[in-house]
């Protein structure tokens, strides 16, 4: 039944007919799915006995982007892995996924047997919980679930073990976490996280990319003109913190300000996780903040950025209402987050409110284009946890080349808090408490797409752990693994959850 390699590799279109030929032709037809990143004996000896399960077997494989494992992976992207399994005698099609599960392409396909390797057979192993969803997709197609009992390897292990997939120094920083800690350990740590209620109180962004053509210098006028191709809008600002928070298992309450122009309430809304219950004051006179950033739609390359906002405070009429509803909708809450953009929402009676709250009190104050570094953290006289930028902690101590010892020795002169993470880039993080608790970390990012939003993940993930009493390397590992799923996409497209993290620590301590 085997073909040539190239006409083993198919879209799922093209493998549904084919699929079709062959139970017409009285043929069964079985399916083994997953990422494959690093082929071995054991993936061989698997689909050899899967094989046996039928006439015909089809192999399908996770897409590049649906591939949860964490950064550097996968190890080899789609193309090479189909090629590698389209060049294994056993296997008759192969078919990239993509979709995140393999639900609905079970349910397209129809095998007669969809076959899972041993490692499978307890199903709560699962770190995804997806097997059960996919044993009910089978079954309702009429197919069976079988399980191989061959030898198993871990293409993780093997692709921490023997691949360079970090840089030395990041290698080294994570074998030694893996002689300290298991996943289990960290995952304790999300678990324990998870079970707070957090209220996150700051200002709705709504982020825009506008996708252009570059078409070159106006004939009339020295500018470039550009023609437009789409537009993407996600949730920013505190409502990707508190989606970010959600995503953990937490109970969230926003407390956040929209305009009463242009008010975008319903968009907000619609972009809020379901578990979110938000509460939205009004800015008169004002519209919800929204930044327009314009892409090269080939090159990705960002070439200017717009704010739509009224930078002025807000009145006093309207900053006692938020005061009001941070006071109401807080109380309940064992941690706070306050996500501080600088733009007017939490000012004067504001910051008396929250600082004067027994909440556990996380605070980050981002200085932007928008409030023109006006925005320090020294605004708040104390605070429980503070999480910044390391560019936001030079503004604050006027010292543009200090170390960050000399950084966290000026937070601690003005801030009243012990407990600080400072995130700089690729030099990847510090966590402390004062006075010589500390732990540098090193960026696991190894793409690039985009920037914005990786500072909010780093904050929403680590507030809940450190409230929690996570110890600094657990907070450190996962903050950086947050950074890393965050700046490979762009802006706030993708939100942090349990499962993509889960199998990322799974996928780094093996």
């Amino acid at each position: 039944m085997n073909s040539p390699n190239p006409g083993k590799i198919l879209s799922l279109r093209d493998l549904v007919t084919a699929l079709g030929q062959h139970r017409a032709a009285g043929r069964r037809v079985a399916h083994c799915h997953g990422v494959f990143d690093v082929l071995h004996p054991g993936h061989v000896r698997h689909l050899k006995a899967a094989s046996e399960l039928a006439d015909v077997l089809v192999v399908t494989i996770t897409a590049d982007r649906f591939v949860n494992k964490g950064p550097g992976r996968p190890a080899f992207n789609e193309s090479l892995r189909a090629e590698f399994l389209a060049a294994i005698t056993a296997v008759d099609y192969v078919c990239i996924n993509n979709a995140e599960t393999a639900t609905e392409l079970i349910k397209s396909l129809k095998p007669d047997f969809y076959v899972k390797g041993s490692d499978y057979v307890r199903r709560d192993d699962d770190p995804t919980g997806k097997i059960y969803e996919e044993e009910q997709a089978v079954l309702a197609v009429g197919g069976q679930m079988r399980f191989t009992d061959e030898i198993v390897f871990s293409s993780s292990h093997l692709i921490n073990t023997h691949f360079d997939v970090f840089p030395p120094e990041v290698e080294s920083w994570l074998g030694e976490f893996r002689r300290r800690r298991t996943a289990g350990e960290v995952l304790e740590w999300l678990d324990r996280a998870s079970e707070l209620k957090v209220a996150v109180v700051g200002e709705p962004i709504v982020d825009e990319y506008s996708f252009c053509e570059g078409l070159g210098k106006s004939t009339k006028d020295p500018i470039l003109a550009f023609r437009h191709r789409s537009i993407e809008r996600y949730a920013g600002g505190s409502l990707a913190v508190a989606n970010h928070v959600a995503g953990l298992g937490c109970t969230v309450h926003l407390v956040g300000q929209l305009g009463e122009t242009d008010r975008r309430e319903d968009f907000v809304r619609e972009h809020l996780a379901p578990t979110v219950k938000a509460s939205f004051t009004t800015r008169h006179n004002a519209p919800t903040i929204a930044k327009r950033r314009f892409v090269d739609a080939y090159t990705g390359v960002r070439m200017f950025e717009m704010y739509v906002m009224d930078e002025h405070d807000s009145s006093s009429a309207d900053q006692q209402e938020v005061v009001e509803s941070v006071r109401r909708e807080c109380a309940g809450a064992d941690v706070i987050i306050v996500a501080d953009y600088g733009h007017g929402m939490i000012s004067g009676g504001v910051v008396d409110a929250l600082v004067a709250s027994p909440r556990f009190l996380v605070v980050n104050t981002q200085a932007n284009a928008g409030n023109r570094g006006f925005n320090t953290i020294s605004k708040y006289p104390r605070a429980d946890y503070v999480c910044m930028a390391s560019h936001e902690v030079h503004l604050e101590a006027r010292a543009m080349h200090a170390g960050w010892r000399e950084l966290v020795a000026v937070l601690a002169a003005r801030v009243r808090c012990e407990k600080f993470t400072i995130t700089r880039g690729r030099s990847g993080t510090v966590h402390c408490t004062l006075p010589d608790d500390v732990v540098e970390a090193p960026a696991l990012a190894t793409h690039v797409t985009d920037r914005v939003g990786a500072g909010d993940a780093v904050l929403a993930l680590t507030g809940p752990l450190v409230a929690a009493g996570a110890p600094w390397d657990v907070v450190a590992l996962l903050a950086n693994l947050a950074g890393a799923q965050m700046v490979a996409d762009l802006g706030n497209r993708s939100t942090l959850n349990r499962v993509s993290l889960t199998k990322a620590v799974h996928a780094l301590l093996k």
